[in-house]
């Protein structure tokens, strides 16, 4: 059996994951109020799941005040799928 995708793994990323797999973007805000994580925890994450090709970062400004959105890539939501399907395998297993 594979081993489990250690960024997606872990609760925070796989809640992010989660989020942005059921919307088209997700705005900054948006994730922090819905998820409960502290601004530097969400960002640090974020990063990660980036640097991972799982997650887009979109900058940009509304005047004077940045605004960053973010969206799950084409290769995240095939690593998402393929998370969900290892966990299914594992619960699956008839004699752990």
């Amino acid at each position: 059996m594979a081993e489990l995708d250690r960024t997606i793994h872990e609760p925070a990323r796989l809640r992010i994951l989660t989020v942005l797999s059921g919307v088209d973007e997700a705005d900054f805000n948006f994730l922090l109020n819905t998820l409960g994580l502290t601004k530097g925890n969400l960002s640090s994450h974020v990063d990660r799941l980036a640097k991972a090709g799982y997650v887009t970062v979109i900058k940009s400004f509304n005047g004077r005040i940045p605004h960053t959105d973010f969206s799950i890539t084409e290769t995240g939501t095939k690593a998402l799928e393929k998370y969900w399907g290892e966990l299914d395998a594992i619960r699956n297993m008839k004699d752990i």
